[in-house]
């Protein structure tokens, strides 16, 4: 698996996470959503992905998206 594909089962997972505890848990999660987003946001224009570095560190292969 390469880090690109690591990058999006992370960022999809931790979507679909946080809209869960919206709804079951509290509203308030919404903010955990809206993080997110803003978090792959910045990284697009950036390059800049602090769960990128993560995985690089525990060993993942760098793919094309964040090298």
């Amino acid at each position: 698996m390469t880090l690109d594909r690591a990058m999006f089962r992370f960022a999809g997972a931790m979507v679909l996470l946080s809209v869960a505890l919206t709804m079951w848990v509290s509203p308030l999660f919404i903010w955990f959503t809206v993080f997110i987003g803003l978090n792959l946001l910045q990284s697009s224009f950036t390059g800049f992905c602090p769960a990128a570095i993560v995985f690089k560190k525990l060993g993942i292969k760098s793919g094309c998206a964040f090298q």
